[in-house]
């Protein structure tokens, strides 16, 4: 173990997706759960601490090796009135934060919970089954098919954790978001250069919006979205660690994918590994890393793979928001209708995030409510800017909706 990366968990109720305070997370080595390495507790916000996690060099995930590039860790969860968790093998890589969530079942809601999970290897160190080759574009004009009139990003994915017929297997529903953040942290390394993290996370955007424009499943006769096996769909393993570095790629670009001219759908973006698997006209996972060391760009990545016609498109609708972004970023100064929306929000996130100050909604963006935007960007792992952009918009919206649970799609 020569470097290290770090951890921090959140912990938040299955009801009312509010945080938990004074959970315990035990983090021992897989394997050796009965020596613990590390015990925190959560705080007001339901979060620990980072705490610093050994882990292999960092030249194990720079290029294709048989050394394992991350460390495994077991975390056991607990916190008084809730069902306890164990996950087992959270994956933690050098010189990255590592992000768990955590959800916990109250002990008196009547439901079965889950409460052991494995997470499985990353996919670019063990072998997983290849994609099945398909067309990148759909044909959508077959008698009784379902398709959509228009792009939208949606609030919840349903995903089968198996192949298609596999009918043993459970189907999740994932916010879209956490879903694109969880399978590109399966895909993908942290530690690779930005510029291929988003070439990645575009390409993993556009293939799931294909799968949701053309109901793929759904008009096979399933009722789920998509699926977590690699040979039909993009790797998904339940509780998966995240990393920062890839969720805020994810959180300023949900809502592109990438087209061609004069096609309305999201074009089908399959790819491979490059190494154990090639995979010629798709994109190499290793090969745009190491465009991206090369100071490609995440556009000439997707156009060096998928030709030069592709660009990145924005879906005309996000469902699930009360509101859609207003086109600039509020800051001091701003006023309007949009900024009194954003402190009623704020205001009502406080109650279940009290480290976030409590505002007037008064309409006018000043100091305190740039300092309240500021905590919540800390709390949430956005940068602390105190200015309300894209992402942080409609990371507000997510948690708002989540606090309150009201939901209902507006067009951008």
């Amino acid at each position: 173990m020569a470097n290290q990366g770090t951890l921090t968990v959140q912990v938040n109720s299955t009801v009312g997706a509010i945080p938990i305070k004074d959970a315990t997370i035990t983090i021992s080595y897989t394997g050796e759960s009965d020596t613990p390495l590390e015990k925190v507790t959560t705080d007001i916000n339901g979060q620990s601490e980072a705490v610093a996690l050994d882990t292999p060099p960092l030249e194990y995930s720079m290029s294709p090796s048989e050394n394992q590039p991350y460390s495994e860790y077991n975390l056991t969860i607990t916190a008084p009135e809730y069902e306890p968790i164990t996950i087992s093998g959270a994956q933690i890589l050098p010189n990255t934060q590592g992000i768990q969530s955590v959800t916990l079942t109250p002990q008196d809601v009547s439901q079965e919970a889950e409460n052991t999970f494995v997470i499985g290897p990353h996919t670019l160190y063990a072998s997983y089954p290849p994609k099945i080759a398909e067309t990148e574009i759909k044909p959508v004009n077959e008698t009784g098919e379902i398709v959509l009139s228009r792009v939208v990003i949606p609030e919840t994915i349903i995903v089968h954790n198996g192949s298609p017929g596999d009918k043993t297997a459970k189907d999740y529903y994932v916010p879209f978001k956490d879903y694109i953040k969880n399978v590109a942290s399966c895909e993908i390394y942290s530690t690779w250069p930005r510029t291929t993290i988003e070439a990645n996370v575009l390409a993993i955007l556009s293939f799931t919006l294909n799968r949701v424009y053309t109901e793929w499943y759904r008009n096979k006769g399933h009722d789920f979205t998509i699926t977590s096996s690699t040979a039909y769909d993009q790797k998904w393993i339940p509780e998966k660690t995240t990393y920062t570095s890839i969720n805020q790629v994810v959180d300023e670009v949900f809502s592109n994918y990438l087209s061609r001219p004069n096609v309305r759908q999201p074009i089908f973006t399959q790819y491979c590994d490059g190494k154990r698997v090639t995979c010629p006209q798709w994109l190499s996972q290793w090969g745009s890393k190491y465009l991206g060391d090369q100071g490609y760009t995440p556009i000439e990545i997707i156009r060096y793979y998928y030709g030069e016609s592709m660009y990145i498109n924005v879906a005309e609708q996000i469902a699930g928001i009360p509101s859609s972004w207003p086109g600039y970023d509020l800051s001091v100064g701003t006023s309007g209708d949009k900024v009194f929306q954003l402190q009623e929000q704020l205001i009502r996130i406080a109650k279940d995030y009290p480290s976030i100050p409590v505002i007037a909604a008064d309409g006018f963006y000043g100091d305190s409510t740039a300092a309240a935007v500021k905590q919540f960007q800390n709390v949430f792992g956005l940068p602390q800017t105190g200015v309300v952009d894209y992402p942080t918009w409609y990371k507000i919206s997510e948690i708002y909706v989540g606090v309150s649970k009201i939901a209902e799609g507006v067009s951008r």
